[in-house]
C-alpha cells in the first residue's frame, strides 16, 4: 500500500511529469505525499571568490522553488509536506525517504546516456540502486 511516497523534484520541465504520473496514481486517502527539492552543494561554488558577482541570489532559488513547491500541493488531492535540502541530491533523497519511510519514491530521469551520463552522473540510478524502498523513475516525453 502507498501510505507515504517522497517526490523528489528539481526546477525543470520534467518536474510536471513527475507530478502528472503522480496525480494518474490512486492514492488512499490517508497517503501522504512529501514534495522534495535538493539543491546541490559543489566544490565549485565553494571556491568562488566572495567579490564574483553571482548569477542568481540563494534567496531568490530558495523562494522560487518552494512557491513550486507550494503549487504542487495545491493540485494534491492528500496531504502533502515540502522538504528543501541542501546536499548532495541521490544521498538527501534516500536520507528522506528514510526518514518518512516513505514505500515509495518517485523521481524524474534526464534521460541522458553514454558519456554523458558517466560524466553528470544520475541521481535516479544511484536513488534505484540504493533506496530501501521502491523507486518509480519518471522519463521525459
Amino acid at each position: 500500500m502507498l501510505k507515504t511516497i517522497l517526490v523528489a523534484l528539481d526546477d525543470s520541465e520534467l518536474a510536471d511529469r513527475v507530478i502528472q504520473a503522480l496525480q494518474e496514481l490512486v492514492l488512499p486517502k490517508d497517503s501522504k505525499v512529501i514534495l522534495c527539492h535538493v539543491f546541490p552543494t559543489s566544490e565549485s561554488e565553494m571556491e568562488l571568490p566572495a567579490d564574483r558577482p553571482q548569477s542568481e541570489s540563494p534567496t531568490f532559488s530558495y523562494f522560487h522553488i518552494e512557491k513550486q513547491l507550494q503549487s504542487y500541493q495545491t493540485i494534491l488531492p492528500v496531504e502533502s509536506d515540502i522538504e528543501i535540502v541542501t546536499g548532495d541530491p541521490a544521498e538527501e533523497i534516500i536520507r528522506l525517504a528514510n526518514i518518512y519511510k516513505a514505500n515509495l519514491i518517485m523521481i524524474g530521469s534526464r534521460g541522458l546516456t553514454g558519456m554523458k551520463r558517466i560524466v553528470q552522473g544520475s541521481v535516479s540510478s544511484q536513488v534505484v540502486e540504493e533506496a530501501n524502498c521502491s523507486v518509480l523513475v519518471v522519463k521525459p516525453g
